[in-house]
């Protein structure tokens, strides 16, 4: 299999997480993710985004729910289909229409120098992006070990992912928050591999 992304992308970590937790060998293959254009990658995913994973016979599948899904299927990080499923669903879905809209924009801006330019966009972003955090503490707050329940699964990966970035915009986690992302830290064969987005005119 081949995983096209790119180093600095935290959609991008996921994936790569849970292949490491399978032991799942893989190519990766980088996407200039600033290029405008990515002509090359439009064969591969409408969007032109990434993470795009391409199956041994040749298959392409965008977008990293999508991916975490199909990766785990059949393991112990997906329960099977039911009401244990649906919790998973519940938080691959709240991932990518609110936190990720909210604190991966508001980082991505003030890594970027962005914030300064768009303060109202930047403190919206922030502001959803603390809601999400307070969510996320509110959905562990029962005494759950993980985000679906007892059992660690591609929730936890698909939601650490940018949960884990939080200090780069200066937010903190409540301890319940803070507890949840050492627990996923702490599971066989974590990784993170996520580079950090260099300040704007760095190397220049």
């Amino acid at each position: 299999m081949k995983l096209y992304d790119h180093p600095m992308s935290a959609n991008c970590l996921k994936p790569r997480l849970l292949l490491a937790q399978l032991g799942t060998p893989y190519e990766r293959v980088t996407v200039d993710i600033f290029d405008r254009d990515r002509h090359g990658q439009l064969a591969r995913n409408p969007t032109k985004l990434v993470p795009v994973l391409e199956t041994d016979d040749g298959a392409f599948i965008p977008e990293s729910g999508a991916i975490m899904l199909y990766l785990a299927e059949g393991t112990p990080f997906l329960p099977p289909p039911g009401v244990a499923r649906a919790r998973v669903h519940q938080w691959l879905f709240f991932e990518q229409n609110q936190l990720e809209p909210g604190l991966a924009v508001a980082r991505f801006m003030k890594l970027m120098g962005l914030d300064d330019h768009a303060p109202e966009v930047y403190k919206n972003r922030l502001q959803q992006g603390q809601r999400a955090l307070n969510a996320i503490a509110h959905g562990l707050s029962d005494g759950r070990p993980f985000l679906a329940g007892e059992d660690y699964t591609v929730a936890d990966m698909q939601v650490y992912a940018y949960s884990h970035t939080a200090a780069d915009v200066d937010l903190e986690h409540e301890p319940v928050v803070a507890d949840w992302l050492a627990r996923v830290e702490a599971t066989p064969g974590f990784v993170n591999d996520l580079e950090p987005i260099p300040p704007r005119g760095a190397g220049t």
